[in-house]
């Protein structure tokens, strides 16, 4: 018996998402191994797609990302063998007890890193290494530039927040909430953090970058607050979407777009799957290990489930004031 997360129709996770005995899973295939899945990240995107995808009467199997334990190997494969810690990603239908994973995708884990963080070493930091790049395109990051992180108290937020740090990046978060950005302060001492309930959020955006220019700003919302956001950017700043949480569309008036020559770009980690060349994916996984390894206390966990609580575990994602993310450990 091999139970996984499955799913027949598009509708609240929480309510179609099951626990399904799939068999006896085949032996790895040339160029995969085995893994005996030990727990996997529920990330809000993994809640998104599955509402939204259209599953005429299939079965199928949720997730992207997991960790476990190296069972079997395959024809071909090197550097990987029973016993070894590893995590994957991506892999689709990853909530699963066993899976059978092309190596390219698995990275070993280190010995220093839990499995609560192993679980969500890939996906997340991935996107914030991604991030890192793309606004390093403007010259002035990492010098006098400033970066605005939007929804910084997200994991991605707040690993990005964390890896700027690391990387000698000045940034400036922004939340929702005084109690976010008073918590990211606690955090982060160095870091400002404003709140966008405070109706002069921008304008407290602008005085703690203070003379520096302000050329990227990073944002998985969209809605008013982008708007907010390309009008703290300096002229020929970059507004970085990488999410849609806000279910409105950014307000624009021509006149901001004649005055201000900035640009929108859209980064997700699909295009990283698909525009990335396989050794610049490689360097990316081996980034997101180290920042688990040297950055281990900025992978938060908001709770653990077991396997049989999926809908509690799916419910718990949206939840309000969530700090972390939730984990299923098998």
């Amino acid at each position: 018996m091999t139970l996984a997360i499955t799913y027949r129709r598009s509708g609240d996770p929480a309510e179609i998402l099951e626990v399904t005995d799939i068999g006896k899973p085949s032996p790895p295939g040339p160029g995969q191994v085995q893994v005996r899945v030990s727990a996997f990240p529920i990330h809000p995107g993994d809640a998104l797609a599955i509402s939204a995808t259209a599953t005429p009467g299939r079965e199928l199997i949720a997730g992207v990302e997991a960790t476990g334990v190296v069972t079997e190997v395959g024809a071909g494969v090197t550097g990987l063998s029973p016993g070894t810690r590893v995590t994957f990603f991506p892999y689709l239908g990853a909530w699963r007890q066993v899976a059978n994973v092309d190596a390219a995708n698995v990275v070993p884990v280190p010995d220093s890193v839990p499995d609560e963080v192993a679980a969500q070493m890939l996906c997340n930091p991935v996107t914030a290494v991604m991030l890192r790049r793309a606004a390093q395109q403007h010259f002035a990051v990492g010098y006098d530039g400033v970066v605005l992180n939007n929804a910084a108290a997200s994991s991605v937020g707040r690993l990005f927040t964390a890896v700027a740090e690391h990387h000698q990046i000045a940034t400036i978060s922004i939340v929702r909430s005084e109690e976010r950005a008073q918590q990211l302060r606690d955090r982060f001492p160095t870091v400002p953090a404003v709140s966008t309930a405070d109706p002069n959020w921008v304008e407290q955006v602008r005085t703690a970058a203070g003379s520096r220019p302000i050329p990227v700003a990073l944002d998985p919302v969209g809605g008013a607050t982008a708007s907010g956001l390309l009008s703290a950017l300096s002229p020929g700043g970059t507004l970085i979407v990488y999410g849609e949480l806000a279910q409105e569309p950014i307000p624009l008036h021509a006149a901001t777009i004649l005055h201000s020559a900035f640009a929108i770009r859209g980064l997700t980690i699909n295009r990283w799957l698909t525009a990335v060349s396989a050794e610049q994916r490689a360097s990316d996984l081996a980034s997101a290990v180290a920042i688990a390894t040297v950055l281990p206390q900025h992978f938060d966990v908001a709770a653990i489930y077991p396997l049989e609580r999926i809908g509690d575990a799916v419910r718990h994602v949206s939840q309000p004031g969530k700090v972390g993310t939730v984990v299923v450990k098998l």
